[in-house]
């Protein structure tokens, strides 16, 4: 369960709306960040213009800290998260997969559990909430991915391009996880980036790159030196007038900007002239670890259940109660 911890400052004494002391499970804390946050006389608060469920307390330091219901949260997160047109499986998918990820990583030990952006997962209060997202929380209340009895280390992404991540690949020092091996997946061909070319000039990449090339003179050119058993890049050999310098995939990806190069699932790196640049080819969006969102959809619209979805992507796990 999400767990609480005492924080000085309660600046709201609104307690019969308090989630931390009706709800049934301890309420999560989500970082807000600094500003000035008013009880809402209908319940919850006002802050930097939006409502959230819930209370607030302040710490220390000034930051703004929501203490709220782990499924209210969940009914701002799942449409922020899916699109909330998408089939009612996909998106009690995302809510399963939200809710372990929240439970999975609160911890006491910090002054919050989350943070409400991309860096976690996106949350924007009430004004971000959908009928359909609510209704997808709601019938998957308390439910949560499960492996060998503990919450499962959840990951989730746009588009896996064909085929999802090994954990253990796209995160260095991970740990081994069974169930986060890869799965083929043909279920997410709509997905607008199923599919993508993009262009980024020599020059570009070679700023991006810094001082990893000084002591090699001018960048040439890039290509794909090796891949894993899913088809990504582990690493990218860039030749330059003195010599070759060997960067990791995701490193690299990271230099030159996840927006640029969609996923590291890169099946062609060509020369292009005027001015000098690379037409990278390659398929999906994000890191691919876990669930496949456009996948999740696919499925969906093939009549497949939530808990169906989750055994595929996450396979040896089952669905238990939080």
């Amino acid at each position: 369960m999400a767990a609480t911890c005492a924080l000085p400052l309660r600046a709201s004494a609104q307690d019969d709306v308090d989630p931390a002391s009706n709800s049934a499970r301890p309420a999560l804390r989500v970082l807000l960040g600094s500003g000035d946050a008013e009880p809402a006389s209908g319940g919850g608060f006002a802050f930097q213009g939006r409502s959230y469920r819930g209370t607030f307390e302040r710490l220390p330091s000034g930051e703004i800290i929501n203490l709220v219901d782990v499924e209210q949260y969940l009914y701002s997160v799942v449409p922020r998260e899916m699109p909330p047109s998408w089939g009612a499986a996909a998106l009690q998918a995302q809510a399963l997969c939200a809710r372990t990820y929240v439970l999975q990583r609160s911890d006491p030990r910090r002054a919050y559990d989350l943070v409400p952006s991309e860096a976690d997962q996106v949350y924007g209060g009430v004004s971000s909430e959908t009928p359909a997202g609510r209704a997808a929380v709601d019938a998957t209340a308390g439910q949560v991915i499960k492996y060998n009895n503990a919450y499962a280390q959840i990951a989730y992404s746009s588009c896996c391009g064909g085929h999802t991540e090994s954990s253990a690949e796209a995160w260095t020092g991970g740990a081994v996880l069974p169930y986060l091996g890869g799965v083929p997946c043909t279920y997410c061909s709509s997905a607008p980036y199923y599919r993508w070319q993009t262009t980024i000039e020599l020059d570009d990449v070679a700023r991006a790159c810094g001082r990893r090339l000084d002591a090699f003179g001018a960048l040439q050119n890039v290509r794909v030196s090796s891949v894993d058993a899913s088809g990504r890049a582990r690493a990218f050999d860039l030749t330059c007038e003195r010599g070759t310098v060997t960067i990791k995939g995701s490193t690299f990806r990271l230099l030159v900007g996840s927006h640029a190069l969609r996923s590291l699932l890169v099946t062609s790196v060509r020369q292009a002239p005027a001015p000098p640049s690379l037409w990278f080819e390659g398929a999906g969006s994000g890191h691919g670890v876990g669930l496949c969102q456009w996948g999740a959809r696919g499925l969906a619209e093939l009549g497949r259940s939530a808990a169906d979805i989750a055994a595929w992507y996450f396979p040896g796990t089952v669905i238990g109660n939080a």
